[in-house]
């Protein structure tokens, strides 16, 4: 599924594109890329899925820790961690078909967030294999719209960030 690395970088301007624009410069695919400011407003957590072997993440982190706003740097793929990613998907759902879209729903504990005339939302949070199953039960009712996260993940136990990189 590719490497999972968390980045922490301060929360500047301009922050994201660099670490997009390292990645595009040495032709790098991102396959999944989340941020949002951590529990310290000036700082943000970046988690990031690319592809390659030990020779490709060694550069990536190599590069990735030479960009000034960079705080930390560290592949959590073989770490103990927790990830999940979040999909909402608008499907079609009139009246006649809503017992058994609430029937998947509660077979994913997923949850329905909004309900129309004719649609319904539907939230749903896992793994990458829940996320792809959920979406691939409700498709056949007709997705009209549907928007997932990438992935994101924290180290399990009491080892924070910063932390593990020291160890």
């Amino acid at each position: 599924m590719g490497n999972t690395l968390t980045v922490l970088v301060e929360n500047n301007p301009g922050v994201l594109a660099r670490v997009a624009g390292m990645f595009s410069r040495r032709g790098y695919n991102i396959d999944s890329l989340s941020v949002s400011t951590t529990d310290d407003p000036r700082i943000s957590r970046m988690t990031i899925v690319v592809q390659g072997d030990e020779a490709v993440l060694q550069q990536v982190t190599r590069q990735l820790r030479k960009l000034v706003d960079v705080i930390n740097v560290q592949d959590i793929t073989k770490e103990p961690h927790v990830h999940r990613e979040l999909i909402l998907v608008k499907v079609n759902g009139d009246t006649t078909v809503r017992a058994e879209i609430m029937q998947i729903v509660e077979i994913f504990r997923a949850r329905i967030i909004d309900v129309s005339q004719d649609s319904l939302i539907v939230e749903a949070t896992g793994d990458a294999g829940k996320i792809n199953a959920i979406e691939d039960a409700l498709k056949h009712f007709g997705l009209r719209e549907m928007v997932r996260t990438g992935k994101i993940a924290l180290l399990r136990g009491g080892v924070t960030a910063v932390e593990y990189e020291e160890e």
